[in-house]
């Protein structure tokens, strides 16, 4: 692809999409959300291509981070929306589409990033790497699918302490509560993924579609008032004192000072 901030891959019948902003920890901003979106319309359009590993650039990271979520510092320079009409925050959580994605985690999904992984329909992650919704320690909500998804994903009490904490979700807890299918060791995720990939390619195409989408609508069923409801809750909290400061305080790497207003 010629936007170099998601690079896409053919490899047999699996496509890799990689995230790759590495020196922003993968964070996503207007530029890359249209990357993705032209990633995936390329994966759906591609005949030859039955399923999508989505992973991430960690080159350079003393701890790796598949993504940190919003680019906070273009959020906080205003004018970005930071996603795309058609798929949402970072082009892709609310996108719809009938091939499976498999995620590939090494290292951090955070906030945004975490809402990404669950917008995919498999996770593989290696031995050191989490998941977290951390938005409640800059006053924001995730506004992406988490509130809903997350809980969807490995129960309402375990996703309420995560939400409500913002502390991230190690690997094993992950694979222990229904998040991710399988864990590796460091540096294994992408090939494991595409492994699992191939696997599902031998399976009938049509067949698999068809029954990711049934799976889907069972699970999804009110996701149209949910996203509503988030979008609600959402609106004036953007507009709020705290969220500036919020966003200040990330940038000026200092604990932020909380005026509930």
């Amino acid at each position: 692809m010629s936007n170099k901030m998601v690079t896409y891959e053919v490899r047999g019948q699996v496509a890799v999409i990689t995230l790759n902003r590495p020196d922003a920890r993968n964070a996503v901003n207007d530029e890359l959300a249209q990357a993705m979106e032209e990633a995936i319309d390329r994966l759906e359009s591609d005949d030859g291509v039955w399923v999508g590993v989505l992973t991430a650039n960690t080159e350079g990271h003393k701890s790796p981070v598949f993504c940190a979520g919003a680019d906070l510092k273009a959020l906080n320079a205003g004018g970005q929306t930071l996603g795309t009409k058609r798929g949402g925050f970072a082009g892709f959580v609310y996108r719809e589409r009938n091939k499976p994605i498999i995620a590939a985690v090494d290292g951090l999904a955070t906030a945004g990033g975490c809402e990404i992984v669950l917008a995919a329909d498999m996770v593989i992650a290696t031995t050191r790497s989490s998941f977290g919704l951390a938005e409640v320690k800059r006053n924001l909500i995730a506004g992406a699918g988490g509130l809903f998804r997350l809980p969807r994903a490995i129960g309402r009490a375990a996703a309420m302490e995560v939400i409500l904490t913002g502390d991230p979700l190690l690997a094993e807890r992950a694979y222990q509560l229904g998040l991710v299918n399988h864990i590796v060791e460091p540096g294994e995720a992408l090939n494991a993924a595409i492994a699992l990939g191939e696997k599902i390619a031998t399976s009938a195409p049509m067949a698999v579609a068809a029954s990711r989408r049934v799976v889907l609508a069972a699970a999804y069923e009110s996701d149209e008032n949910l996203i509503k409801m988030t979008n609600a809750e959402f609106a004036p909290i953007l507009k709020s004192e705290d969220t500036k400061e919020g966003l200040v305080a990330f940038i000026e790497k200092r604990a932020p000072q909380w005026k509930g207003r």
